[in-house]
């Protein structure tokens, strides 16, 4: 029992009228990702899905994998667009395709025993790239940022796509028994849950190789790349399906997280003299005007803000002096560091640097002797080394 190829001519041409019925598709939808094959009886022009016949043609599109079932046992596939014979005198012809040698091993265990064929049927797998799957965390996932040397927690919404890598496995352990279109909606949930599991080992490889946690968003490959391998045996080599691309559409913190990092980047732009001052200055200002806004009379607001100015009035001196302090520091330092650069000897005219690293002003290296490079020098037939356009000896011209 098997299939064999048929020519394109055999199909369209005079001899098609030999064949009982040919066998197409279902529509595939973004994310159809198995469908049965309709059977099109050409003596009647009716449609169905019933058992097939010897002699039928079976229809293959591109990035298809068609399996030729008999009582729920496989007999013959084909991962090759065309149109094929079924016939069943013959031996499975196991046409892999893009397959390739993968269905092997699964061939063996999965193959029909051989006996007389009763109800043939035809189905096909979807080997292109089921994208727009999408998942969110239910839970925050605990991410430890070295950068800000704490335990954060984040929650993850997006899509990721899946491609069917080996259609028998997935025939056996994916697709319910009887399903005649399965979309990934209709498998997912148990993936969803396990896809989870994967992701929160993925963030947390993430977090261990030191990814600062605000770029997690902007590493979708690099995350794809630690979901195939937390994915890997479970779904590849379980399932025949693999995690092709991750997307990441919104990263957000849980509320004692964002305070931790907003306190964190505060901290840092504190430790700037001039931002710090600035701050200082934009409170006295915003005191000054609550009190012109006091309900008891501007008078009572200002006398208010004078104590209160009078009271902290040795801290905030104190403070600015150091911030001005600091920040004259700094002015002088990039002052130091302008005029170093600008004081820097200038090399000396006929210096030049040897391959050794020595600076020289001869014709020849101190250190090791080697002879100075000649820059634009040309040797003319004569002999003569000159640096112009013509020989200053015969008055040749250079060569080009």
């Amino acid at each position: 029992m098997g299939i064999v190829k048929a020519a394109v001519q055999s199909v369209t041409g005079a001899l098609s009228d030999q064949f009982l019925e040919t066998i197409e598709p279902e529509n595939m939808g973004e994310q159809t990702v198995f469908v049965k094959g309709v059977l099109k009886n050409h003596k009647n022009g009716k449609t169905g899905s019933g058992v097939i016949s010897n002699g039928s043609v079976i229809h293959v599109y591109d990035n298809q994998f068609m399996l030729l079932v008999d009582g729920g046992k496989i007999v013959d596939y084909t991962a090759e667009p065309g149109y094929f014979v079924v016939d069943n005198s013959s031996a499975p012809s196991l046409f892999n395709g893009q397959i390739k040698e993968s269905l092997k091993d699964v061939w063996e265990r999965f193959k029909f025993a051989g006996t007389t064929p009763l109800s043939q049927e035809v189905y096909y797998v979807n080997l292109q790239e089921i994208k727009g799957i999408k998942f969110g965390t239910r839970n925050p996932i605990n991410y430890f940022d070295s950068f800000y040397n704490a335990e954060l927690f984040l929650r993850a919404h997006g899509t990721y796509s899946i491609r069917v890598s080996n259609p028998i496995l997935f025939y056996q352990q994916a697709v319910p028994r009887n399903a005649v279109r399965v979309n990934i909606d209709d498998i997912n949930s148990q993936y969803l849950s396990e896809f989870l599991e994967a992701l929160q080992a993925s963030i947390n490889q993430m977090s261990a190789d030191g990814t600062r946690i605000s770029y997690v968003a902007s590493k979708s490959s690099e995350l794809s790349r630690y979901m195939a391998d937390a994915l890997d045996d479970t779904w590849k080599e379980l399932r025949g399906i693999e995690v092709v691309a991750v997307g990441i559409a919104s990263i957000s913190y849980d509320e004692e997280s964002q305070k931790l990092i907003n306190m964190r980047n505060q901290g840092a732009m504190m430790s700037d003299p001039s931002i710090r001052e600035g701050y200082m200055q934009s409170a006295v200002a915003a005191g000054l005007q609550a009190a012109g806004s006091n309900a008891n009379g501007a008078a009572a607001g200002f006398m208010g803000v004078g104590m209160g100015m009078q009271a902290a009035g040795s801290f905030m001196g104190q403070a600015s002096s150091t911030n001005y302090q600091q920040m004259q520091m700094q002015q002088a330092q990039q002052q130091a560091a302008a005029a170093a650069a600008a004081s820097a000897p200038a090399p000396a005219a006929g210096e030049w640097t040897c391959s050794c690293g020595t600076v020289n002003t001869g014709k020849f290296c101190q250190e090791c002797g080697s002879p100075k490079p000649a820059v634009g020098v040309w040797v003319c037939e004569c002999g003569a080394e000159n640096t112009g356009k013509f020989c200053q000896e015969c008055g040749k011209k250079r060569p080009e």
